[in-house]
């Protein structure tokens, strides 16, 4: 299942090899919500993963942008206690234009089958 979320990209942080062949970036929007004249803010920490650690370079600090993520949980035991993690892999970005048009800006997804690439790079 997929989720998505809009808010300002307010922190990006380096990449972390984990593995010799795992690497990891995490990434962090603002959420801002007026609710009945409150204003709640939230601040979300997304984890790119693999090829997807260079998705938020095409961005700057303070751009608004949708993220498309899924919700992975690890169960893990160490010293006989169980331990639980929850992260958000992001796998899509865009860049959210003013006046609700939206550009795709990085887009992860495979082109459609019927699509022929004959570009000379």
């Amino acid at each position: 299942m997929s989720y998505e979320i809009t808010g300002k990209l307010v922190a990006v942080f380096d990449i972390v090899q984990r593995t010799e062949t795992f690497k990891t970036r995490e990434f962090v929007i603002e959420k801002t919500e007026d609710i009945g004249g409150r204003v709640i803010t939230n601040y979300v920490k997304f984890q790119c993963v693999q090829d997807k650690t260079a998705m938020p370079d095409r961005y700057h600090i303070g751009d608004e942008v949708r993220v498309q993520f899924n919700i992975k949980g690890t169960k893990w035991t160490k010293d006989g206690r169980e331990n639980y993690i929850t992260n958000l892999d992001a796998w899509r970005m865009e860049s959210v234009k003013l006046g609700g048009s939206d550009s795709p800006a990085y887009n992860d997804m495979p082109p459609p089958a019927d699509v022929v690439d004959d570009l000379p790079f």
